[in-house]
């Protein structure tokens, strides 16, 4: 399964930057606003110490890891809901993406302005979230009145619609992105499905700081942080410059050394990845033969045929059975053979929940 995550922020917060080390792509990253003006889309591997693991174990001809894509967007303005800068194009982008990763401006630096004039994360932060807002609000109220004549006459679904628009309409209109809504996903589609709303997306806060501040952060962040902590939402604290370093770096052991200079135990980039699978409720499944060890990305709760399926849609429809071996198991018995010789080799039915890091193998019908 695909995952995008879209990287938004104002202009001059360093969302290209951050996007140029994270995926090393060619994303124009210049001192002016909307430099970025097609969505680019950056393609990184998952890093996942499990498949060296695998690796060491299996000697495949060939190791896949699960990959993640970001997609640097177009820098907002205030004003894009009602078409500002580059705000259609900017709105159009942020409803394909999975979730949004939202750069905010953490540093001082005379020399990069700021297109607001001033360096403040939480007005930052507010521009953005009301933009996204008020253009939510706006396809409510269109809704509203496109289902409203129907729910007046008892027709009982429109009736059922329109209750649940106008929560959402009420916490839109209070500066409330509809996300902060409580709904049970039933509702939520049956009501806002047809409509993609921007502020329902899940979102990770990226505290873009200078190298000074590395590892935990500056009294920037920290405004961030507070201002953010009844959403449930991740604060990642990076340096896109110091990202950029690291994206140059080929020789692992210089790239360690580096980290450790600045107190670092991984790469911005690999917070990011393991902040966005956590906001997706996101996990991993293994494949491992001779030919290829894989790493697969599903969503936390599938069953096994769910998981098959990523593999191949034929697999979920025919699928029989899954036999499952536990990494620690593997590492310590060496082999299949040797799993199943000890009795922890599980054959699984319809009905397990994959488990991250399970090793699964499928018995499917022709």
């Amino acid at each position: 399964m695909g995952l995008q995550c879209g990287i938004v922020g104002l202009p001059n917060v360093g969302k290209s930057t951050l996007f140029n080390a994270i995926s090393s792509g060619k994303a124009e990253a210049a001192n002016y606003p909307f430099c970025t003006i097609e969505p680019n889309v950056g393609v990184v591997t998952v890093p996942d110490e499990r498949l060296d693991i695998l690796e060491g174990l299996v000697k495949p001809q060939k190791v896949v890891p699960t990959i993640i894509e970001f997609v640097d967007i177009a820098g907002l303005v205030k004003g894009a809901s009602q078409g500002a800068g580059l705000g259609n194009k900017f709105l159009a982008n942020i409803r394909e993406v999975d979730a949004i990763v939202h750069v905010i401006r953490c540093f001082e630096d005379d020399n990069i302005v700021h297109v607001e004039g001033k360096v403040n994360p939480i007005a930052d932060k507010e521009i953005i979230d009301a933009e996204l807002q008020l253009k939510d609000l706006e396809s409510v109220d269109k809704k509203i009145q496109r289902i409203s004549k129907a729910a007046q006459v008892g027709d009982a679904k429109a009736k059922a619609e329109l209750e649940i628009l106008k929560h959402y309409k009420t916490a839109l209109e209070a500066g409330k992105s509809a996300r902060t809504v409580a709904l049970s996903p039933e509702e939520r589609e049956a009501a806002i499905g047809d409509i993609a709303l921007l502020t329902v997306k899940p979102v990770i806060y990226v505290a873009n700081v200078d190298e000074g501040s590395l590892p935990n952060g500056n009294a920037y962040s920290d405004a961030l942080r507070e201002a953010v902590k009844d959403e449930g939402a991740d604060v990642v604290i990076i340096s896109a410059g110091i990202e950029s370093q690291i994206a140059e770096m080929e020789d692992p052991e210089e790239r360690e050394m580096f980290l450790g200079e600045y107190g670092l135990t991984e790469s911005g980039l690999s917070k990011l990845i393991k902040a966005s699978y956590k906001l997706l409720g996101l996990i991993t499944y293994f494949t491992a033969g001779v030919k290829e060890v894989r790493a697969w990305t599903i969503h936390r709760g599938w069953k096994a045929p769910q998981a098959a399926g990523v593999i191949h849609s034929d697999f979920e429809k025919k699928f029989i059975r899954a036999q499952v071996m536990k990494l620690p198991d593997f590492q310590q018995f060496k082999t299949e053979s040797g799993v199943r010789e000890a009795g922890k080799l599980a054959v699984e039915g319809k009905e397990y929940i994959v488990q991250d890091g399970d090793i699964m193998e499928f018995l499917h019908g022709a």
